[in-house]
């Protein structure tokens, strides 16, 4: 059976304009004004689930989602980097991000790798149509997440070199739909999540 998972990434917040390591920060104003402006635009789904950070159950809350939390969509585990801006881990420890970029298996941050990120989002992807059984509201999940694992889904859904993950952008309120099953994912990438009627 086909299932359909569409995947909607947060709102704005500080530490991401800001280049942090999210660190579990809020919205900021403007990023839960943009998601309840583009509540509408929301498609409908069967489960909807949501990364268990602040920032994704806020975006949720301001779509008007009851999302359930699934901690196989926590966002990339990047240990002590964590709340710390990408440049100020970057002057202090070069040789440890240039292993991260550069070793999809390095954690050099004490987290989780890249590899560990991509086997795990990917797990819970092949695993999605077997969670409903025959229920067909099963086959369509949405689920509010952070970037780093809506990249790593498109990674493992493709079958993409891991390190094809660095060249993936991720913009915020905006949706990626894989549609497949195991072994055959197609994706739609990166439409923008805005209110029909204020096109």
């Amino acid at each position: 059976m086909t299932v359909r998972v569409t995947l909607v990434s947060p709102a704005m917040n500080a530490a991401l304009r800001e280049a942090r390591f999210d660190g579990d920060a809020p919205l900021d104003r403007a990023g839960e004004r943009a998601a309840r402006a583009a509540a509408s635009a929301v498609p409908g789904a069967g489960p909807v689930l949501g990364g268990p950070s602040q920032r994704c159950r806020e975006t949720a809350a301001a779509l008007g989602l009851a999302a359930r939390p699934e901690p196989a969509l926590t966002g990339w585990d990047l240990g002590r980097w964590s709340g710390r801006r990408l440049d100020e881990v970057g002057t202090a420890e070069p040789a440890a991000v240039a292993a991260w970029i550069g070793d999809p298996s390095a954690a050099p941050h004490g987290g989780e790798s890249l590899r560990g990120l991509v086997e795990r989002v990917g797990g819970w992807l092949d695993g999605v149509g077997g969670e409903g059984g025959a229920d067909p509201e099963a086959l369509s999940v949405l689920a509010v997440v952070e970037p780093s694992v809506v990249r790593a889904a498109v990674v493992h859904g493709l079958a993409l070199p891991l390190e094809a993950f660095w060249r993936l952008d991720v913009a915020p309120l905006a949706l990626t739909e894989l549609s497949g099953r195991s072994g055959r994912w197609n994706v739609r990438l990166g439409r923008p999540l805005t209110d029909p009627q204020g096109l």
